[in-house]
């Protein structure tokens, strides 16, 4: 019988964050957001071509993965790029798809 190491029990509070993360990863939207920028920052522009949607929901949903820690925004004279912060994110995605395989 192998020794699984038992994760310790979750804080109220942690256990509002993680609920929130997946909160921001429950819209597919956000997702092709997501695999837009995966590996590498682009500018909203190019973000917009790649999801297929409008100016305006982007920037909506941009600021809402920004804000929850997932995206991070920089700024290059007038243009701004949107990059991965925390590629975990992508890692935790790829596992969900992978037990859909199966």
């Amino acid at each position: 019988m192998s020794k699984k190491k038992i994760p310790a029990e979750l804080t109220e509070a942690e256990l509002g964050e993680l609920a929130g993360r997946f909160k921001l990863l429950g819209e597919p939207m956000r997702l092709k957001i997501l695999q837009a920028v995966c590996h590498a920052a682009k500018p909203v522009g190019e973000i917009v071509l790649a999801t297929g949607s409008t100016q305006a929901n982007v920037s909506k949903h941009l600021a809402l993965l920004t804000a929850g820690g997932i995206l991070e925004r920089k700024k290059d004279g007038q243009c701004v790029y949107y990059g991965m912060k925390d590629q975990l994110v992508m890692q935790l995605c790829e596992l969900a798809r992978s037990q859909n395989r199966d």
